[in-house]
């Protein structure tokens, strides 16, 4: 069993499946369920439910859930196409990780986990409804569009946590917001000058955004203010991220100005801020690169706009739970930065562990767009899930975690958000948990699985789905 989780994932891995790219993947799995002879669904947007009759006394059917999807980011000189090419694994004493890239653990082991499962004829289970879903990195869009009709359980088995000695029970809901300022440029005499920010750690911008990580589209907002104090000069294009739901790792900025002294008076700053966030940032690097020409520039108001919203609009925790000890219970990350033809876009991710608070957030972001004559736009909203007390599919989960790891487990909410809040809005009555083995620096070109974790995370999957 514990060959076959990694050889099926291996196997996924081999699949282009990052966000919106998904027909490959549930192609996989519906010829996986035709293979091994079981009855299967699959809707007009790709998700994926795959049954499986129990093999033990229990007739109450259990949801087994992953998502498809995974988070597509590469450093700065990788040339890999996510579209085209799996990830390049690398085995590395106890850790698989990717060559440059994300692995895709997150939540590919969970699905390999389920998959194997289902073709396994010697396990002892209960009924079986595996979920599988699409695009949830970007707003959960699968689990938002999911039929849940044929679905007959009250309890779920969410598979895609990354902490092998936590349960967790409740998580935050969130939404995306969208700043998009119109274009407006003029002629401009002066240097053009390129000024990169990059060897960031990125990260989960609901996992890590407690870590003290910097935020490069942040940080572009503080070098520009800084400078436009010292100099003249305009914006060309800003871009950072492609990816609202992870902390910015790099930037690209250019920009022209008049000041033959601008970029001693770059250096200088840069060299401050990469010796105040050394500690945390030990990686940080930046590169300015001078290029001769007259160009066609944002002009001095658009300029000024971008540069005070990126100064000043939230970003990171907004606020701390007074319920929950050390849980961040509202935020936001500045995601994108992104300069196209027509204007120049930023997007924010946000998250809260209580609607009225990411309301309240939603709020703040119209007032501010309206003082910065952006348009603004709020879309992919998905509920946060509330704990529920004295769940019985908790209880035999944490007295299995008991006996197989000799301690007990963390029972935890966290500040990311999972699909269980949306099945839980749609299915009435159920009870879930989210579990999953030991995985670091998700989201980032650093991911990486423990082979040890997942071997005894599998063993205590198998005795729980014997004790439903």
């Amino acid at each position: 069993m514990k060959n076959r989780v990694f050889e099926i994932f291996k196997e996924i891995t081999a699949i282009p499946r990052g966000s919106g790219n998904m027909k490959q993947i549930a192609d996989f799995c519906v010829a996986f369920a035709i293979k091994n002879s079981l009855k299967y669904l699959r809707d007009n947007v790709d998700n994926v439910i795959i049954f499986k009759n129990g093999t033990n006394e229990s007739t109450e059917p259990i949801i087994l859930q992953a998502h498809l999807d995974m988070v597509c980011q590469k450093t700065a000189d990788s040339t890999h196409d996510f579209t085209k090419n799996s990830p390049e694994i690398v085995v590395d004493g106890d850790f698989i990780r990717a060559n440059g890239t994300t692995l895709g653990a997150d939540n590919g082991i969970g699905l390999a986990l389920i998959l194997a499962i289902l073709e396994s004829d010697t396990l002892s289970h209960p009924p079986i409804e595996a979920v599988f879903t699409i695009n949830e990195e970007i707003g959960m869009i699968g689990a938002l569009a999911l039929d849940v009709s044929p679905l007959k359980s009250k309890r779920m088995i969410n598979l895609d946590s990354e902490e092998d000695d936590t349960v967790t029970v409740s998580c935050a809901g969130g939404s995306e917001f969208l700043f998009s300022f119109p274009m407006e440029s003029e002629n401009y005499d002066g240097n053009v000058i390129v000024v990169t920010l990059s060897g960031l750690k990125g990260g989960h911008s609901g996992v890590e955004i407690d870590r003290g990580r910097v935020n490069a589209n942040a940080l572009a907002g503080r070098f520009l203010n800084h400078l436009y104090n010292l100099s003249d000069f305009r914006i060309i294009s800003l871009n950072g991220g492609d990816k609202s739901n992870v902390i910015s790792p790099e930037c690209a900025i250019t920009l022209a100005t008049s000041d033959a002294e601008f970029t001693v008076k770059a250096n200088e700053y840069l060299s401050l801020i990469k010796n105040e966030i050394s500690s945390r940032e030990p990686n940080f690097y930046f590169n300015i690169n001078l290029d001769n020409k007259a160009v066609t520039a944002f002009t001095k108001s658009l300029t000024e706009r971008i540069i005070f919203t990126l100064l000043n609009a939230p970003n990171g925790i907004i606020d701390m739970s007074a319920d929950i000890e050390g849980l961040v219970e509202t935020s936001l990350n500045i995601g994108i930065l992104k300069t196209e033809e027509n204007n120049v876009k930023i997007d924010f991710s946000l998250r809260s562990n209580k609607s009225s608070a990411m309301k309240f957030l939603e709020e703040r972001l119209i007032s501010f767009a309206n003082f910065v004559k952006a348009d603004a736009k709020s879309f992919g909203h998905y509920p946060p899930w509330e704990y529920k007390p004295n769940s019985k599919l908790q209880e035999i989960y944490v007295s299995e975690f008991r006996k197989h790891y000799g301690f007990e487990p963390k029972i935890e909410a966290i500040h990311a958000g999972l699909e269980c809040g949306v099945f839980d809005g749609k299915l009435d009555g159920l009870t879930a948990i989210s579990v999953g083995p030991q995985m670091y620096d998700v989201h980032t070109v650093n991911e990486k699985l423990s082979v040890s974790s997942t071997e005894k995370f599998i063993g205590l999957l198998i005795k729980v789905l014997q004790m439903l």
